[in-house]
């Protein structure tokens, strides 16, 4: 078991930090009531950093014939994303609902992707920054809103 985990210590940090800053804002979502919650983010950064580290494997495996992208699985990653956060999309009446979890789902992707790659630095960066946006700009948001709705009403379907 030893070996194996000093053998992998590299692939383990990287998965771990995925499913760790993923379940980060996956508890904001969780919080703020929202479907896509912790066990959802976590899910979707995990997977993303996945494919990322086998994209990089695949890649040393087969350096010597060349040919082989490893970018072509991290821009899959993201088509593959879109689908799913597309699918958390709902129009409701005339309004829009999901949109703040797609794009949740689509950055948490990214977020997965950076420590996939090991760029924890990036992976960090950007968790604060979505939990910035995800609380601190909705306090500022919910104000906004009132006033905009106070102007003009949202007309009923």
């Amino acid at each position: 078991m030893d070996q194996f985990l000093t053998q992998n210590s590299d692939i383990i940090l990287r998965l771990v930090v995925a499913v760790g800053l993923g379940m980060l804002i996956g508890a904001e979502r969780l919080l703020a009531k929202e479907a896509a919650g912790m066990k959802t983010h976590a899910l979707v950064s995990l997977g993303s950093a996945v494919f990322i580290i086998i994209s990089e494997m695949v890649a040393l495996k087969y350096a010597s014939i060349g040919g082989f992208d490893p970018s072509r699985i991290a821009s899959q990653v993201i088509v593959g994303i879109g689908f799913l956060g597309a699918g958390s999309i709902i129009l409701q009446g005339s309004r829009l609902i999901g949109l703040t979890t797609a794009g949740g789902l689509w950055v948490t992707a990214g977020i997965g992707m950076a420590a996939g790659f090991g760029f924890y630095n990036i992976a960090l960066i950007t968790t604060i920054l979505v939990l910035f946006v995800l609380v601190i700009v909705n306090i500022f948001e919910k104000p906004i809103k009132k006033i905009s709705e106070e102007i003009d009403p949202p007309k009923n379907s």
